[in-house]
């Protein structure tokens, strides 16, 4: 049953996002940034609603009195394809700090270029960095939020890897809170796994941590309370 409910969860995920990336590149180019995120969240929205419906993926949200008023930096963990999608709808407006190869894809990269996200080259540190810093503070400026992935890579269910600097650099810049979270998406939807397990996803909304005087300490904290908090919830399934 498990392969099926994962193949019918496939079908309406790859049929739903060539739809939303060819209308995205249709309608897009008309509309004003705010209205091209709002149209083009709803394709995630819809993703993770299919991802219940079809492979009893379940959501709980603890925390949301802790969401301060934009605009700040996101910073969750990153296990997989969920939270991504998650935070593009959850937070509004926001703009997604991600590697430049996702623009490249047919008609749904190209949609997502129209969103103005920051791209970066992660082959160049140094530049991505600057970039990164730059055109975060342009967003911020104009009232977004901005979403910063800082382990850069997927991690294994369980496992928290090292934060990188540049989101609290941006957020020490620009003076605006960083908002942890930390979830267990990779339990009910690994990364690069076919089969999706039925579950709940718990997603943790932490303190935001505000008036950082310190990238690097502020980087450290969120990742100790990330793991402290991925540990409790996987002793509450238990």
């Amino acid at each position: 049953m498990i392969y099926i409910r994962s193949l019918s969860f496939y079908f309406f995920y790859v049929v739903s996002g060539f739809l939303a990336g060819l209308i995205g590149c249709l309608v897009c180019p008309f509309l004003n940034i705010t209205n091209r995120i709002k149209l083009l969240s709803a394709w995630p929205k819809f993703s993770n609603w299919i991802l219940c419906k079809t492979c009893k993926i379940k959501m709980e949200v603890e925390g949301e009195e802790n969401i301060p008023q934009a605009p700040f930096v996101v910073i969750p963990n990153h296990q997989g394809q969920w939270e991504t999608f998650f935070c593009q709808y959850f937070f509004f407006p926001i703009t997604t700090l991600l590697k430049r190869e996702l623009l490249f894809i047919p008609f749904w990269g190209w949609s997502l270029a129209l969103l103005k996200p920051i791209a970066i080259n992660r082959g160049n540190p140094i530049v991505a960095l600057r970039k990164a810093l730059r055109e975060g503070e342009n967003r911020i400026k104009n009232g977004f939020s901005i979403l910063s992935f800082a382990e850069g890579t997927r991690k294994n269910p369980g496992e928290i890897g090292s934060y990188a600097r540049s989101g609290f650099e941006l957020a020490k810049k620009m003076k605006v809170p960083v908002l942890p979270l930390v979830h267990n998406s990779g339990d009910c939807w690994p990364a690069h796994r076919f089969l999706k397990y039925p579950g709940t996803i718990k997603l943790v909304i932490g303190a935001p941590i505000k008036n950082i005087n310190s990238s690097a300490e502020a980087a450290k904290q969120t990742e100790n309370w990330a793991r402290e908090r991925l540990n409790e919830i996987g002793l509450e399934d238990n």
